[in-house]
Order: C-alpha cells, then sequence, then structure tokens
C-alpha cells in the first residue's frame, strides 16, 4: 500500500476510515494524483484538521461519529463508500455538510481530480495561465515561439518553484519534443497517455509531470507521435486544466485548421496568438485562420515575423486583420541552423527571445486585468 504521513500541512487531504479496503483504494488515488494523504485514527482525532486539510473524507462510520462533535462547517468534506451509496449514507453527508458522497470505484475519476485540487502544490499556487499559439499560415513559425515562449516561461517559473506545461495539439507538426530537445527522453507522448473516461475526466499534474519527458525539470513536454493522431477534445483539456489547476503555465501549439480539439483548447485559453509572417498571402491565409478563433472571445493577439520582401510592416498586418500586435519578430540570423542542431529556441537573446517576452507579459495582463503589461 502507498504511504500515508502521520502529520500533513495545510492543503493535503485527510482520511478517516477503520475500512482497510476502502483506505487502499483511497491511497492508490492519491498516489495517482500525487498527493500525501494523511490518514487520521479517529473523529476525534479530525478536530484539529478540520479546518486546515484541503481535503477531508470520511466514511459513513466516521461520519456518523464527526457529526455529534459540531466542528463547523467547511468545504470540501466528501462521505466515501464502496459500490451503490445506502440511504443512510446521504443522512450522514447532510449531517457534517459534505458537498458529496463518492462512491468507489465508480467515482475514481472524480476523487483523483478533487484530490489533486487539494494537494500542497495546487494550495500554494496561484492561478495558472494558458497561451495558445498557432501560425497564420504554413511554417509562419508558431511551434518554434510556441516553444520559445515555454523556455521564458522556465526562466521566470524556475525561480517560483513552479513548472510550465508545453502541450503540443498539432499531429501534422512532426512532434514538438524536437525543438524542446525532448525527443530521446523517455515519458508518453499522446498516444501512450491513458485519461479516464474515454480520454477526458480529470488527471493530476503531477501525474502528468511523472509520465512525460521534461528536459530540465521544470519544462514538461507532451508531443503528438511522429506518426498517429493528435489528442481529442476531452484529453487535450484535461491535461489544459490539471496545469491550470496546479498554477502552472501551459503553453499550446494549435493546427491551423479549426479542430474540435484546437477550438476547445481556444476556449480554455487565456489568451490566444496568430504568427503571421509580414507578406500578402499570409495575412490572406492569416484572416481564414483567425476568423473562428475570433468568435471564441478570447483575447487575441498578432506576432508578425519578418522578413517583409514587400514592404509590409507590423501596422498593415494588424489593420489588415483588425487585430493588435504584440511583437514584431526581425530575421534571427543563424535560427534556422540552430534549430537543426538542436538548439532550442527562444534561449538566446535576440528577436524570437524579445517576442516570447511580450507573449508572457500579454498572458499576465489578460489573466489578471489589475496588472500592467
Amino acid at each position: 500500500m502507498a504511504r500515508t504521513s502521520r502529520a500533513g500541512g495545510a492543503g493535503q487531504a485527510v482520511v478517516v476510515t477503520d475500512d482497510e479496503e476502502l483506505l487502499d483504494e483511497v491511497v492508490r488515488l492519491a498516489a495517482a494524483a500525487g498527493v500525501e494523504l494523511e490518514r487520521v485514527p479517529d473523529a476525534a482525532g479530525l478536530r484539529r484538521r478540520w479546518h486546515s486539510a484541503g481535503l477531508v473524507l470520511v466514511d459513513e462510520d466516521a461520519a456518523r461519529a464527526v457529526g455529534p462533535l459540531r466542528l463547523g462547517r467547511r468545504e470540501g468534506v466528501v462521505v466515501l463508500c464502496r459500490g451503490e451509496p445506502p440511504g443512510s449514507v446521504w443522512e450522514r453527508a447532510v449531517g457534517i455538510g459534505a458537498e458529496h458522497v463518492v462512491s468507489l470505484p465508480e467515482g475514481e475519476d472524480w476523487l483523483v481530480g478533487a484530490l489533486a485540487d487539494a494537494g500542497p502544490a495546487a494550495a500554494g499556487a496561484g492561478p495558472g495561465r494558458v497561451v495558445a499559439v498557432v501560425g497564420g499560415r504554413g511554417g509562419a513559425g508558431a511551434s518554434v515561439l510556441a516553444v520559445a515562449v515555454a523556455a521564458q516561461a522556465v526562466e521566470r517559473a524556475g525561480t517560483h518553484g513552479t513548472r510550465v506545461l508545453l502541450v503540443d495539439c498539432d499531429p501534422l507538426g512532426g512532434g514538438l519534443d524536437l525543438l524542446a530537445g525532448a525527443e530521446e527522453l523517455e515519458g508518453f507522448r499522446w498516444s501512450g497517455l491513458a485519461l479516464g473516461g474515454g480520454g477526458g475526466g480529470r488527471v493530476a499534474a503531477a501525474s502528468l509531470h511523472e509520465a512525460l519527458p521534461s528536459p530540465d525539470g521544470v519544462l514538461t513536454v507532451l508531443a503528438c507521435d511522429r506518426a498517429g493522431g493528435g489528442p481529442d477534445p476531452g484529453a487535450a483539456l484535461a491535461v489544459v486544466e490539471a496545469g491550470r489547476r496546479a498554477g502552472e503555465v501551459v503553453v499550446c501549439d494549435l493546427p491551423r485548421h479549426p479542430t474540435d480539439t484546437a477550438l476547445a483548447v481556444a476556449d480554455a485559453a487565456d489568451l490566444l496568438v496568430v504568427v503571421v509572417p509580414a507578406e500578402v498571402r499570409a495575412v490572406a491565409a492569416a484572416a481564414r485562420v483567425a476568423e473562428p478563433l475570433v468568435e471564441r472571445g478570447v483575447p487575441l493577439r498578432l506576432v508578425v515575423r519578418g522578413p517583409a520582401p514587400g514592404g509590409l510592416d507590423a501596422d498593415d498586418v494588424a489593420h489588415a486583420l483588425g487585430l493588435e500586435v504584440l511583437a514584431s519578430v526581425a530575421p534571427e540570423p543563424g535560427l534556422a541552423a540552430a534549430l537543426d542542431r538542436g538548439t532550442v529556441p527562444g534561449l538566446r537573446a535576440g528577436p524570437l527571445q524579445d517576442a516570447a517576452a511580450a507573449v508572457l507579459d500579454a498572458l499576465e495582463a489578460v489573466a489578471d486585468p489589475g496588472r500592467a503589461a
């Protein structure tokens, strides 16, 4: 059986049960959620943890004993049972102000998500941020910018102990792990990642970081395979929301075609960025790409990439598309060769790094309107 702790900290989960089989199931689910579970011996011992624990799990017998203690109302109390809940369970749940009655194993997916939300990382984290990047035309450089944004997010997040999640949603992009320096690392890609509920449901960020490639221990990469399809909408949303709940920066690389998955992730994003080369045909193509994204109601911004063979500048592109420009990226000498050598984009000073920083600044501004961009 996975370990339980005797002394938990605020934000962790506690369980009170004498049912060893039920306890084994809960401990297993806590391990999947990346949460260390504290077992409290009895209802009286729960008193000191009643208001500090992120999640309180009790079985029916424990709920019966807790009721007379009059510990006060709080959120995050769950009554657990195995199999079909008897009518008496609901009475006990109401008596202690429980928000949910969860039957195992049927409610495993829900409980994993609830445990993940109660974990120390989630409890101590601020709100997560989600940015999605898409190319205005093929070869616009959206994937390169997405990785550069993730690399810059690592620079900012690493000093605060938070993580960055880079999510590849474009099955025709060749695999984002190639750009992020993770192609030879062990860990799952989309085809090997099993998510409950037919690909949807909830998943813990800690479980993702453990299962996926991480080049540096801060950035985690979930890439599409070289062959095969990409994620379905439920799976993509489960991953994105896991990162958000954990207070992480989530960077998504979207396909240009408005697939169900692309639109679902766009709806979940705080900021959408379209990368547009400063060319007439690219602007025309970007108008088609941007059209369904504008309808999502999510802030949509442009990154305009040079060179401009016909003399278009960022203002021209912004006027043509009716969108605000975050950054105008001048050609970066040696970038293409560096990418072929496996250099991760965005790590060295230059126009691309500046653009990535501008995207992160805008992400903070739209997610927290009180903060200046």
